[in-house]
């Protein structure tokens, strides 16, 4: 059974890189609608899967509420400037929302070993998201007016959201749990 739910937490992470893969890059090559109905697909596909829609649902409208406001002040204090930015560029764009969903769907079982620990969470967030928008950027979704103090101000940033989407997923786990199971995998 644990091989079981270590296969899945593999493919989940798998699928998760190709959706963010073609979000980021429909978002670089202005094909945002291809690239969101992707995530869509991803995010929906977890929600049908799921036995804790409504607990999954919460998690994923707090990340991309999270996400409008941190991205958002990343675009007004000019540290990002984002591809194919829609039709309210002083906003976060779609497809940079549908990445915060996405990146939800891994808090119940995925990164569920990070739940409880909340400066294990933090590192992992100031590590992961710069790479990340280093990434997005590097593939032409976006830039940076400053590499340097971008990646360190995403650094600070995600250092302090992720701890709060781990912990809000932990605070949630009963539900969670329900959904998964014994397939819940926690790397003590």
């Amino acid at each position: 059974m644990r091989a079981r739910a270590a296969l899945r937490i593999v493919i989940q992470f798998a699928v998760f890189q190709l959706a963010w893969l073609a979000c980021v890059l429909g978002a670089a090559h202005g094909q945002v609608v291809a690239g969101v109905a992707c995530v869509g697909v991803v995010v929906g596909l977890h929600l049908a899967l799921s036995d804790a829609r409504a607990t999954e649902c919460a998690l994923i409208a707090m990340a991309v509420i999270l996400g409008l406001g941190w991205d958002t002040a990343m675009i007004a204090f000019g540290v990002v400037s984002y591809a194919s930015p829609g039709a309210f560029p002083v906003l976060a764009p779609l497809w940079i929302l549908s990445l915060w969903a996405l990146f939800a769907t891994l808090l119940c079982s995925p990164l569920s070993w990070l739940h409880g620990r909340p400066f294990l969470a933090a590192a992992f967030g100031a590590v992961g998201g710069p790479l990340s928008y280093l990434a997005a950027v590097r593939l032409g979704a976006g830039s940076f007016a400053d590499q340097r103090s971008a990646l360190l101000t995403l650094a600070v940033g995600w250092a302090a959201l992720t701890p709060v989407l781990t912990e809000s997923a932990h605070w949630m786990l009963g539900r969670c749990s329900q959904a998964y199971g014994d397939r819940q995998i926690r790397l003590t």
